[in-house]
């Protein structure tokens, strides 16, 4: 999940059709800037459960309302996913730490999306996505909600949501990516909610799965007619 932070800090506004990919390679890094795996000072990790990265311990900021996807309620979730992940192309809308995004890529993901405003938490997931060789991965300094405000330039197989619990973003982001044409025609689409959260979803998703975890709720949509998942 990313951070309540949405100042941009630093990032450019940009319209969507010239919209700049924060790749991650040394020319979109101050030159003076290397990535540090274990050296950064305020900063706490998570690990990859499985995959080609499986055990790699990844470090990420402490931001003000940055709140990673634990291990268990991850691992529960890519147990739903993994006859579909292989190969998918996916959206981290709310990126944060990456723990969701990362964890796709090393289960076999084609390619993962990032979005993160905030700038530190921007930068150690250009850190880390170098650190792991992440070439198939793009990272933009964006908020969802305006990224997702235009119609579609690509379209994911699978989108990861879960945002801010005090901004309640679920009612505009899931529309938005609904008619602005970014969902494949059989997405799979997970969200994670406050429990108790009355969340509404567009009529062509169904409930695949729902789980609660504390005061976590987790569930996977489907779109369509997505082959059924574990």
């Amino acid at each position: 999940m990313r951070a309540d932070a949405y100042i941009l800090h630093g990032f450019p506004w940009f319209h969507h059709s010239s919209i700049q990919e924060y790749f991650v390679t040394s020319r979109n890094r101050p030159k003076a800037h290397k990535p540090q795996a274990n050296s950064q000072v305020g900063a706490t990790n998570v690990k990859i459960i499985a995959g080609q990265w499986r055990g790699r311990v990844l470090r990420f900021p402490e931001v003000d309302g940055l709140r990673p996807t634990g291990n268990r309620i991850r691992e529960t979730a890519f147990n739903w996913l993994m006859p579909v992940v292989h190969g998918s192309r996916c959206l981290d809308a709310f990126s944060g730490s990456g723990a969701l995004g990362f964890e796709a890529l090393s289960r076999g993901a084609a390619s993962a999306v990032m979005l993160e405003p905030n700038r530190t938490a921007n930068q150690h997931l250009q850190d880390n996505a170098s650190l792991l060789g992440a070439s198939q991965c793009k990272i933009f300094g964006t908020k969802a909600e305006q990224w997702l405000a235009i119609p579609a330039t690509e379209q994911f197989d699978i989108v990861f949501i879960d945002p801010p619990f005090a901004l309640d973003l679920w009612p505009d982001v899931l529309n938005k990516l609904e008619e602005n044409g970014w969902l494949s025609a059989d997405a799979w689409i997970y969200i994670e909610t406050p429990k108790g959260y009355a969340l509404g979803t567009p009529g062509s998703w169904q409930l695949h799965r729902s789980k609660q975890a504390g005061q976590v709720t987790f569930a996977l949509y489907r779109r369509g007619n997505a082959m059924p998942a574990s």
